[in-house]
């Protein structure tokens, strides 16, 4: 093990034991101090989709000032809402009626996240349709999008799609239904 510079016992020591490097770190005295936690990035990417279903005003509090909120808003300001985020990590969202709302985007919206795809349930129970790119985002190897395909069309949606785009649509207002997923997602 090697000791960095510390007072007496205290200080950093760095080991290495079966191949796992060890960093043991000893206070030198207690920490006080404030820290502010903002919200997931994936439960607010999902709950700026949600806002979608609505028209009117929605605000959610403690967002991060991340990209992936600043790509979900484009998208969303591209389908007809106002997006706002304060330096107070307020996100306001203002959506309009359905008939200003458009049921598809640009295809770079919904390929530089893969959490784009959580705007296809809304706004197919909104508008009846919904045309999309495949979602992009990092690539954490096969991540297929059948779990919101399968589930939709449960509820009564219609799709096509080919290799780029997905187009669903329903006839008709989306109807509950239970629905088990393959395994946990």
């Amino acid at each position: 093990m090697t000791r960095l510079p510390g007072k007496g016992s205290r200080g950093i020591v760095l080991g290495n034991t079966e191949g796992v490097t060890l960093l043991c770190i000893t206070a030198a005295g207690p920490l006080s101090g404030a820290v502010t936690a903002y919200g997931a990035k994936n439960a607010v990417l999902k709950q700026m989709a949600a806002c979608l279903l609505a028209s009117g005003e929605h605000t959610l509090t403690h967002v991060p000032n991340i990209s992936d909120v600043a790509t979900m808003g484009e998208l969303l300001e591209y389908l007809g809402c106002s997006v706002h985020l304060n330096d107070r990590h307020e996100l306001t969202i203002v959506v309009p009626p359905t008939s200003e709302l458009r049921p598809s985007a640009p295809e770079h919206l919904f390929k530089a996240m893969r959490a784009s795809l959580v705007v296809m349930g809304p706004l197919l129970a909104r508008c009846h349709e919904v045309t999309m790119a495949l979602p992009g985002g990092d690539d954490f190897g096969s991540r297929p999008i059948n779990f919101h395909t399968d589930g939709l069309t449960a509820m009564g949606a219609t799709f096509t799609n080919d290799a780029t785009k997905i187009r669903a649509t329903t006839g008709r207002r989306l109807q509950g239904t239970r629905f088990t997923l393959e395994y946990p997602s």
